[in-house]
């Protein structure tokens, strides 16, 4: 994964034109964007090229218009929200191929940013359509791929640019992928995977992949209770889908073969109702009554899963331990995150979070700062657990 070219490796581009794409899909109200976490992210990158003397022409995509001009996808409001952010104006360009959008990046001053209109207003963009790439690239010089959170599709803006520019990665995309390759492509040893969340059915593959790549597969959650019912644990009305048992045993089976520790809890929250502050107990595992729901894994599994980061060298996480978003049902996950935060401040532990409530959970646990890096990129973060070539990652090696 350490293969791609970075924006050092394009030298000077004084008078040239970079294309960027980056990820600028955020939370609007009223016209304002209330979130501007994947603002920021793109400021290094915008200010590196300018550095290196590029003007900075931006490619994003917001909502899903399916190739139609939707004026409520329109990328307009973002722009002065991103100069604010950056320090330095941002025009902005109704178009993002043709003569109207290569005019207005040629009337930019030197090293100035413009951003161009949604990329998937264009039919041709998600079918990653070759004329389309072919036009798109005639406005600019090189192409910068700043969005890993696109990365897994295979569009015009993400790919098919691509094949017509010299290609690089940008800050945020760089910084993404030498985190992911130090947790999953080169990790250092004993690697432990924390996988969560409410079911197996959504995950089978990311846990087949996991399980020939680490030395512990922790599982919590939903899926952990599938787990247990496969080894003749009764889980009472808790989620379950009792259906994959036998996928449960023989991931189990391809664990062992693989010399890789699956970790179950070994002790259980329950409750009779689903809600926050529910009436709860802390049992065995052959204590679950028929009317309770197992909603979390118990301090003795959290006090198991420190014992095994103590060991580690590496940690991967993604998916809550229970129904962290009832309290006190957050227990396990904050326990089991402050745990390898404290590691990772440490320097003991990388500690790699992302995909789904992942983000949520370790801003929940308060540890976001202190892992060695959390994706916010869900689906592509996913597929890469899952051992997925990513047509965006893949184009950067070219």
């Amino acid at each position: 994964m350490a293969d791609f070219k970075r924006i050092e490796d394009a030298g000077d581009l004084t008078g040239k034109v970079a294309l960027v794409r980056v990820d600028f899909n955020v939370p609007m109200a009223d016209g304002k964007v209330t979130d501007d976490t994947r603002l920021v992210a793109a400021v290094e990158t915008v200010n590196a090229l300018r550095q290196a003397g590029a003007k900075v022409a931006l490619l994003a995509h917001f909502g899903r218009p399916k190739g139609e001009v939707k004026p409520e996808m329109s990328l307009a409001p973002i722009a002065p929200a991103f100069a604010q952010v950056l320090g330095h104006p941002v025009s902005f360009c109704d178009e993002s191929v043709g003569e109207k959008a290569k005019a207005a990046i040629e009337g930019l001053e030197a090293t100035g940013v413009i951003l161009l209109e949604n990329t998937r207003f264009h039919k041709g963009e998600e079918k990653n359509d070759a004329d389309l790439a072919k036009a798109m690239s005639e406005l600019g010089d090189v192409f910068v791929s700043d969005a890993f959170s696109a990365a897994h599709r295979a569009h015009v803006s993400t790919v098919g640019l691509a094949d017509y520019l010299p290609a690089y990665a940008g800050k945020s995309m760089e910084r993404e992928l030498d985190a992911l390759n130090a947790a999953l492509g080169k990790p250092e040893r004993p690697v432990v995977a924390v996988v969560g969340g409410a079911k197996v059915s959504s995950k089978i593959d990311l846990l087949k992949n996991l399980v020939a790549k680490v030395d512990y597969l922790v599982i919590g959650g939903g899926m952990a209770n599938t787990f247990l019912a496969a080894q003749g644990v009764d889980v009472g009305k808790s989620l379950c889908e009792h259906d994959l048992k036998d996928t449960a045993l023989k991931i189990d089976e391809n664990a062992k073969a693989a010399g890789c520790e699956i970790v179950l809890p070994v002790d259980l929250v329950v409750a009779k109702d689903f809600a926050a502050n529910a009436a709860n107990r802390t049992i065995g595992l052959d204590e679950v009554e028929a009317d309770e729901m197992i909603l979390d894994a118990g301090p003795a599994t959290v006090t198991r899963l420190e014992t095994i980061m103590d060991g580690a060298k590496t940690l991967i996480w993604n998916g809550p331990l229970g129904a962290f978003e009832l309290t006190p049902f957050d227990a396990a996950t904050v326990g089991a995150a402050q745990a390898a935060g404290a590691r990772a401040k440490a320097g003991k532990l990388i500690a790699v979070a992302g995909g789904g409530d992942t983000v949520a959970a370790m801003n929940h646990a308060g540890v976001a700062e202190d892992l060695s890096f959390v994706s916010t990129a869900g689906g592509a973060f996913l597929e890469w657990m899952e051992g997925k070539a990513l047509p965006g990652v893949e184009a950067l090696k070219k």
